[in-house]
């Protein structure tokens, strides 16, 4: 057997990060995928026509751009071809009677904004803000750490508790608070639109419990780092991270499935693949994977916590994603020209409107009239597709997995298989929405291509049945009891076993929290 000190199962961004710091720190590492390349979701392609190179999963990467892992390896990225360009109009709400606003990201511009829909918003946006200012450091400080460890504890009591230590603070009852109370103080419905919609992106309802705080939240999120995403597409920055990782003497292996991770006495000795070939740890194993993949498949002969391997069979998996992506014959014709600097605007008729498409999507029905986001990458980046020519993605998270039937009727699912019939019927729908924001689509369309939550867990397991937030959100499986309950950190029940990635805190989306905060703690051992 070859010998490495970590191998890291899967090569996402957050394995990738992880690999780049040990193999910095002068260690040697191995990255085994599974796919032809590197990345995960983090994939472009010529998916319509040649010349069109479209995101065919992960698009901008705004959390990313502000968080730690860019900050230590931004410029070493930068160096291996990584670029990201920005927009100072990170998103927008396009609504179907024809109203329009836009989210800029500097703050006196918001406010006038939200004045400008309704006076006297600007200053309960300024509210919200101002309540959660005494504790906002507290709470980004946490995207970078383990949960679970003492030192958070500590940050986590402080937040929970008023400073007198008598009672509650208000940051604690906002965690059980949904998106549509955070709102309720706005009199525009198109304010109240564009930002409670983002709570989608974060695998919630707007109407859920503990979805409230992810709007402010999210607001300042997108106001710090923007819309940004890579020239060339975003699997650019797959593509550096993996450079890099070869670079410092790391070594990554695509087209190898790993079937097991071997233990003896209790620690983590290597893996075995699909092919039978086997590699040595000397250090510890990485997973990027989910808890049921880990204690169910990984370790199934491995001797667990009977409490551990029963959490894992009850892990739940969320709604699926529709996105099309297409290729245009020119760039989408917005009424409101400030939309082609905008980053990735909803299209909608309201919360309510909104909220309905939620939950018929939740009773595993398709949504009768859908609700989604579009971006236009070629407005900020023109390399993407043919001079004069344009790609558009629709990003539709409210879709059943399976569905069992459809809230309008008029569409026949059969046995809830997403088969490229039922995706076409699907797709005429959600493009006849866009048609009434977007006066040239479909005309400007010159080719189209869909990806499905079949499609999504055909690709990456991690999805489960096609859940591309790689497991469920909801209040009972976040934060501490995320990935299990039983095993609220990074670390699983072997010592030197490790899992990061979207089951993992801080969850899904292209942020690297959790692959900087696996590369500190095994630096640190």
């Amino acid at each position: 057997m070859r010998t490495f000190d970590t191998i890291l199962i899967g090569s996402g961004h957050n394995s990738l990060i992880t690999a780049a710091y040990l193999a910095r720190a002068g260690r040697s590492v191995l990255v085994l995928e599974k796919n032809d390349r590197p990345g995960g979701f983090l994939r472009t392609e010529e998916l319509t026509l040649p010349g069109f190179k479209h995101d065919v999963f992960s698009a901008a990467h705004p959390l990313f751009l502000t968080g730690p892992a860019y900050a230590d390896l931004g410029p070493l990225l930068e160096a291996r071809g990584l670029r990201y360009i920005n927009t100072d109009l990170p998103t927008g709400v396009s609504m179907e009677d024809g109203r329009t606003a836009v989210l800029p990201r500097a703050f006196e511009d918001f406010i006038s904004e939200a004045d400008k829909l309704a006076p006297g918003d600007g200053g309960e946006l300024a509210k919200m803000f101002e309540g959660l200012q005494p504790y906002v450091n507290d709470v980004f400080s946490l995207f970078n750490v383990d949960l679970s460890r003492t030192d958070s504890l500590a940050v986590i009591n402080r937040l929970m508790h008023n400073e007198s230590g008598s009672g509650y603070s208000p940051f604690a009852a906002s965690l059980f608070s949904t998106a549509r109370n955070t709102v309720a103080p706005f009199k525009s419905p198109v304010l109240k639109a564009m930002i409670a919609s983002w709570v989608t992106h974060l695998g919630r309802t707007p109407d859920e419990v503990g979805s409230g705080i992810w709007v402010p939240l999210t607001v300042m999120a997108l106001m710090g780092g923007g819309m940004p995403i890579p020239e060339g597409g975003s699997e650019m920055l797959a593509k550096s991270l993996a450079q890099l990782v070869t670079d410092l003497g790391g070594v990554i292996r695509t087209n190898t499935i790993v079937d097991e991770i071997l233990v003896k006495d209790g620690r983590a000795v290597g893996i075995r693949t699909k092919d039978g070939e086997k590699y040595h740890a000397s250090h510890s194993v990485v997973a990027s994977t989910t808890p049921d993949q880990l204690y169910l498949s990984l370790l199934k002969d491995t001797e667990i916590r009977p409490q551990i391997r029963t959490q894992a069979k009850n892990y739940r998996y969320g709604r699926g994603c529709v996105q099309i992506n297409l290729a245009l014959s020119e760039a989408p014709k917005w009424l409101d020209e400030r939309f082609n600097r905008v980053g990735q605007p909803h299209l909608t008729d309201g919360l309510d409107g909104f909220t309905m498409a939620i939950a018929q999507g939740m009773a595993d029905l398709l949504p009768e009239k859908p609700t989604f986001t579009v971006d236009c990458p070629t407005n900020l980046d023109p390399t993407r597709a043919p001079a004069g020519k344009a790609i558009m993605r629709i990003q539709v998270l409210e879709v059943p997995c399976r569905p069992r039937g459809d809230a309008a009727g008029k569409i026949n699912v059969g046995d809830g298989t997403w088969t490229k019939d039922l995706a076409e019927m699907f797709t005429d729908r959600v493009l006849n929405v866009v048609s009434k924001h977007i006066p040239n689509i479909p005309r400007a369309i010159l080719a189209k291509h869909v990806v499905t939550p079949k499609s999504i867990a055909q690709f990456n397991p991690n999805a489960g049945p096609g859940d591309p937030y790689g497991g469920a959100h909801d209040l009972s499986q976040s934060y501490l009891f995320r990935p299990l309950p039983g095993q609220p950190s990074h670390q699983t029940e072997i010592p030197n076993l490790f899992m990061l990635g979207a089951a993992t805190w801080p969850g899904h989306g292209i942020n690297g929290g959790s692959g900087y905060i696996v590369a500190q703690q095994l630096l640190s051992k």
